[in-house]
């Protein structure tokens, strides 16, 4: 595959990220970084999302501008994934230039195809804060499951509602009844192209379950049209006459920002942008996200790009996660319920972060976070597998062989077993079962410390000498070849490893190439207390 392009879902620059984030999100980086190890050009990109009412109500209640608020949470947001090695080419941000003119030549197109049409529609007004509301600042209960809910998307049951479905409607702000008045809106006719999202479905019967189920729950409940502009004085200016006083509407915009970025990119790089998007394209790409994003991937994206003229790339793998809770409950940002990310980053190292939540994280099923089961967790694998493998064979040379690292010919059974372990974990990687990938590589962790015990070169230090500089030489090699494999979950371990033995990233078995360790050679892994 020439190229791959993976979307990392754009968090909301209203507060900060926690760690339900994170394990939505860590699956982009691994992808990445594999692919870019196997050799195809990679288009990693993501950003934060600054416009939507969130961000409004969060600027009004700190007397700030909605500008400044998502500002202050883009750069949080950069340092956080920055930290935890995330190895976007391009994270930007809803409010750039750059993404606001693509989404607006997009959707001139987009409205001047049969599946956009103006339609007088029932805007949502407070007449108690005197203004139009958006479907976020609706709250009542859900028509389809009866439990609370926004104007925009039940979180129980995961139902994409627009305001004037919301059952006895209230101003989210000052409880008030809501009132509703006629006002004009393009819409975008869904509905009209469920024979072609019915058919992508069915063509990508690989897809992770909770997104299959999803998408087809959507498609046999009937899909439903949805505005694409609204009354709001924040966001992107619709590229329409008689619309000055209205928005593109968030949804119909946000998940564009994976064109718009890959857009950027390309003309960087002088590499036209149908050779990496078109529908005909050698591409692959993965849309990385949680749950509660699968209809904006599935439904909503596939439907802007079809209604623009279905030459762009539809997304081929959608790798959606579930929930993440703590300590049995359920992460809330309003209850203050969350472990934040830029703490958890600060505090431990960054790879024992990324090992917790790439084997422990909701991947096939919602998943828990307990500070206990992070540090037994992190202490039983990383360090006391990974980390003692690595040291006691590196310590043994620094100690006893001068620094010198032995050259042993390999047996081949063990090349087989290697080069067998590397088509294994990418085959695994490449259909996003990042679990079991990272499962079997530790499988072959415990296989090479028992290689290690079995050998006993402490003892054959004195009474074989040729044999103990074999037994180093072969846990060399593999120690070589598990950094190469735990690189794309592992960075920063890795790239140590990478320098003081001299591997290279490339996705193939690796052979020792340098004569001694590195001096500034230490230890992996601190035990988390």
């Amino acid at each position: 595959m020439n190229n791959i392009i993976i979307g990392g879902a754009w968090p909301y620059a209203n507060g900060s990220l926690h760690i339900g984030h994170i394990a939505a999100l860590l699956p982009g980086d691994v992808l990445a970084r594999y692919y870019r190890a196997k050799g195809a050009r990679v288009f990693y990109v993501s950003g934060s999302d600054c416009h939507g009412t969130p961000i409004v109500i969060r600027a009004a209640q700190e007397n700030r501008t909605p500008a400044e608020i998502s500002e202050t949470y883009h750069k949080e947001f950069c340092e956080v994934f920055q930290t935890l090695g995330f190895s976007y080419d391009l994270y930007a941000k809803t409010s750039d230039e750059e993404h606001k003119a693509f989404v607006r030549r997009f959707h001139e197109k987009i409205y001047q195809s049969e599946y956009a049409e103006e339609r007088c529609v029932r805007q949502a007004y407070c007449p108690h804060c005197k203004k139009p509301l958006t479907d976020r600042l609706v709250v009542g209960q859900c028509p389809r499951c009866g439990e609370k809910t926004r104007g925009d998307q039940c979180d129980v049951c995961g139902e994409v509602l627009a305001a004037d479905e919301v059952v006895k409607p209230r101003c989210a702000e000052c409880g008030a009844v809501v009132a509703f008045s006629d006002s004009k809106q393009i819409f975008l006719k869904i509905s009209a192209l469920e024979p072609q999202l019915r058919a992508y479905l069915e063509a990508h019967p690989y897809w992770r379950r909770n997104a299959a189920a999803f998408t087809k729950r959507y498609l046999d409940e009937g899909l439903r049209d949805r505005a694409i502009t609204r009354d709001l004085d924040w966001g992107i200016d619709v590229p329409k006459t008689g619309y000055e006083d209205k928005k593109i509407y968030i949804w119909a915009e946000n998940v564009l920002g994976y064109l718009s970025c890959v857009s950027r990119l390309c003309e960087a790089q002088s590499i036209p942008f149908f050779d990496v998007y078109g529908k005909d394209a050698d591409t692959r790409s993965f849309y990385v996200h949680g749950k509660d994003n699968i209809p904006f991937h599935t439904i909503i994206l596939p439907s802007l790009l079809l209604a623009h003229g279905g030459d762009i790339r539809l997304p081929d793998d959608i790798v959606s996660s579930e929930y993440l809770t703590l300590e049995g409950k359920r992460i809330s940002t309003s209850k203050n319920w969350a472990i934040w990310a830029k703490e958890i980053a600060a505090q431990y190292d960054p790879d024992a972060i990324r090992y917790f939540f790439l084997a422990n994280g909701p991947e096939k099923r919602d998943a828990d976070f307990s500070a206990r089961e992070f540090r037994t967790q992190v202490n039983s694998e990383l360090v006391g597998a990974w980390g003692n493998f690595v040291n006691r064979t590196l310590a043994f040379a620094v100690k006893y062989f001068a620094r010198e690292l032995p050259r042993a010919d390999i047996p081949k059974a063990l090349r087989n077993e290697i080069n067998a372990l590397y088509d294994s974990v990418g085959e695994k990687i490449e259909r996003g079962a990042l679990k079991d990938a990272i499962d079997e590589i530790f499988e072959a962790v415990r296989r090479a410390n028992k290689y290690y015990d079995a050998k006993q070169p402490w003892k054959t230090r004195k009474e074989d000498s040729l044999k103990c500089r074999k037994t180093i030489g072969v846990c060399t090699y593999l120690i070589l070849n598990l950094a190469v494999l735990l690189r794309p979950f592992l960075p920063f371990s890795s790239e140590k490893l990478f320098h003081w033995l001299g591997a290279s990233n490339e996705w193939k078995e690796q052979l020792p190439t340098v004569n001694t360790i590195s001096s500034d050679c230490e230890i992996l892994f601190h035990t988390v207390e």
